[in-house]
């Protein structure tokens, strides 16, 4: 019996088992499993590895997606959790490489998956509070939004959480250095029922240079924090 042999069900239940290249490659042999590669149903989850697999064609976004991730480990992590005033020129051109990328795929997102339920990013040091407020609005069945050592969170976010995340029941803010404990406090008093961690948060270095500094950089000194 040939694989195209097999029913619409029997083969998205067949590509289920394999990774995204896989798909891919399997529904280049035919347009019988090229149109299995791009049932909606078969793209309940997404997870991503690296920032280069989001520039790939081997995935689908569209309404059946209910859970993404997109975990970021690498080198590269270290130069993005880098405070901005403390970047060299070298450590700003790394950045730039990829500085839209994640914000660019989760815009796609916005417009494509109404019906997400979880997402997760860690390690994505450039995404911002302006495109995780148009996820919320975006998507308002999201249910758990978990963030980790993303640089650029900030008190917005907790805000936009508060006032658009109805139906959100788990917010993580790990190691997310510019979300204060104010920021925390405020999101606490206004969604008490909130599962909320924020794991080093308040306590790391922010991203913004301290005013106080600015004076003793003039001179070619730090304050020591």
């Amino acid at each position: 019996m040939h694989i195209t042999q097999l029913n619409r069900e029997c083969l998205l239940h067949l590509f289920s088992f394999l990774d995204k290249d896989s798909r891919k490659n399997l529904a280049r042999t035919c347009s019988q499993l090229q149109a299995v590669f791009e049932d909606p149903m078969l793209w309940p989850l997404l997870h991503f590895h690296s920032l280069t697999e989001l520039k790939k064609d081997n995935f689908l976004l569209g309404p059946a997606l209910r859970s993404l991730s997109i975990c970021w480990h690498s080198s590269r992590v270290q130069v993005c959790s880098i405070e901005d005033w403390l970047k060299s020129t070298f450590q700003r051109s790394i950045c730039s490489q990829h500085e839209s990328l994640v914000n660019d795929f989760l815009h796609q997102v916005c417009d494509r998956c109404p019906n997400l339920v979880s997402v997760t990013l860690a390690g994505c040091g450039h995404v911002t509070d302006d495109c995780l407020a148009r996820l919320l609005c975006c998507c308002p069945r999201l249910r758990a939004l978990r963030l980790e050592n993303c640089a650029r969170v900030t008190n917005r976010t907790l805000a936009a959480v508060a006032a658009h995340g109805n139906a959100l029941q788990t917010l993580h803010v790990d190691f997310c250095r510019n979300v204060s404990a104010a920021g925390l406090r405020r999101l606490r008093a206004a969604c008490p029922r909130l599962a909320l961690r924020a794991e080093h948060s308040a306590t790391m270095i922010p991203d913004q240079l301290p005013r106080s500094a600015f004076p003793a950089l003039a001179f070619g000194k730090l304050l020591p924090h």
